[in-house]
């Protein structure tokens, strides 16, 4: 096995060990913690421990497989929770790429103006404190209003810009450290050539911005998952993975395992967002030396 082929190895034995270590984590203190929860003075520092507050493991594996409800169509939980997490899925991809689009293009500007960087990277940062769950609706009541000819804004485009306005933060403040990376002595040789701005960008600044860039995008797509999840919730858009945690919470009292199981469904959502990035860096892994963590 090659050298890469074991670092590959390494990983998933370490992911794999993570999780179980999490498992077992959940069952001893299931096992050994009180039933009313950790408790200092009258707040509840760790939780209950009651097979409805907390259910085992194989309970809340055992009630994926079983149907959504008692009715004689109804379809097993595990159908339901991927049919919304593909729909999840399908609205922050698209917010995503904007997200990406945009913070590139704003870190683009900041670079090539420094005046720029003054003007808009503190507004970049102040934007990230607006509250996500107030911020929803508005943005739905706003797109509702936008009408062109046949084009009719949909409640789903409202999510996605929801879910590029947290992604957009991260590529932007990535990109921007990255595109400034390249040594002072590298930028005057590309002046020596008399090689311009873009030039430049292409030759020297992109390259050099790779191993600040991929992080960036990791957490771009993890935070336009978080994004899509929160907006289909506080708009109420049906279909996704956030109104099935909406639905199956008002379950919880009679039937503890069923509201786990979109939960576990948006985990795999942003573990698949965050797995197409580590693919585009596969690609691009010749300019990954001294990767950045954003």
């Amino acid at each position: 096995m090659t050298r890469r082929g074991r670092a590959i190895l390494r990983r998933i034995l370490v992911g794999a060990l993570g999780v179980t270590l999490l498992a077992a984590l959940w069952e001893l203190y299931k096992l050994l913690g009180p039933t009313q929860g950790v408790m200092i003075g009258t707040t509840t520092v760790l939780p209950r421990t009651s097979d409805l507050a907390m259910p085992h493991l194989w309970v809340m594996a055992g009630r994926v497989l079983e149907p959504v409800t008692g009715a004689a169509n109804a379809v097993p939980i595990w159908q339901a929770v991927l049919l919304g997490a593909l729909f999840t899925l399908g609205i922050a991809a698209v917010g995503w790429l904007v997200g990406v689009a945009v913070g590139l293009a704003l870190a683009l500007l900041m670079q090539r103006f420094r005046l720029a960087e003054s003007a808009i990277l503190p507004w970049i940062i102040l934007s990230q404190t607006v509250p996500l769950i107030a911020l929803a609706p508005l943005v739905r009541r706003w797109g509702s209003q936008i009408q062109f000819g046949d084009f009719t804004w949909a409640s789903w485009m409202s999510v996605a810009l929801i879910a590029s306005y947290l992604a957009f933060f991260p590529v932007s403040v990535g990109a921007l450290r990255g595109l400034g990376s390249p040594d002072a002595n590298h930028v005057d040789l590309m002046h020596v050539y008399a090689a311009g701005w873009w030039k430049t960008l292409w030759r020297l600044r992109l390259p050099a911005s790779v191993a600040y860039l991929l992080p960036a995008l990791r957490l771009a797509a993890a935070s336009a998952v978080i994004g899509t999840v929160v907006a289909e919730v506080s708009i109420g858009l049906r279909g996704g993975i956030g109104r099935l945690i909406v639905e199956y919470a008002g379950a919880a009292g009679g039937d503890p395992g069923k509201p786990w199981a979109p939960i576990f469904g948006s985990i795999i959502v942003g573990l698949v967002a965050a797995g197409f990035v580590g693919l585009i860096g596969l690609f691009l892994r010749r300019f990954r030396r001294g990767e950045v963590a954003a």
